[in-house]
């Protein structure tokens, strides 16, 4: 069995499908005999945008809570981060939170 990690990031809810499908044509997400295999749930994302930055969202130095989903996918670990940039390709934010958590094996 090959070393698995679990990959978690959040996005605002608009995006939620173009990421889930990035992160699945990028490897992620197989199981057995399945694609595309994912876990989501929702929350409210939060932050202040500094003097030098350029949200997608909200407004420099303005409060934002933001609906977001999170997903949650297995991946083998040589293809983390292939996945993590594909990620990034398509996600919305200037700063993309993501994890990466090794995953036991048995």
């Amino acid at each position: 069995m090959k070393d698995l990690v679990k990959i978690v990031v959040t996005v605002p809810e608009s995006h939620a499908d173009v990421v889930r499908d990035a992160m699945g044509k990028a490897g992620a997400g197989r199981i057995g005999n399945y694609t595309f295999c994912s876990f989501s749930s929702k929350g409210v994302g939060r932050f202040l945008p500094g003097e030098n930055a350029h949200p997608a969202i909200g407004e420099v130095g303005k409060l934002e809570s933001v609906e977001e989903e999170r997903i949650e996918v297995v991946c083998e670990k040589d293809l983390a981060s292939l996945v993590v940039d594909a990620i990034k390709a398509v996600h919305p934010y200037e700063e993309v939170a993501f994890d990466v958590y090794p995953l036991l094996n048995v």
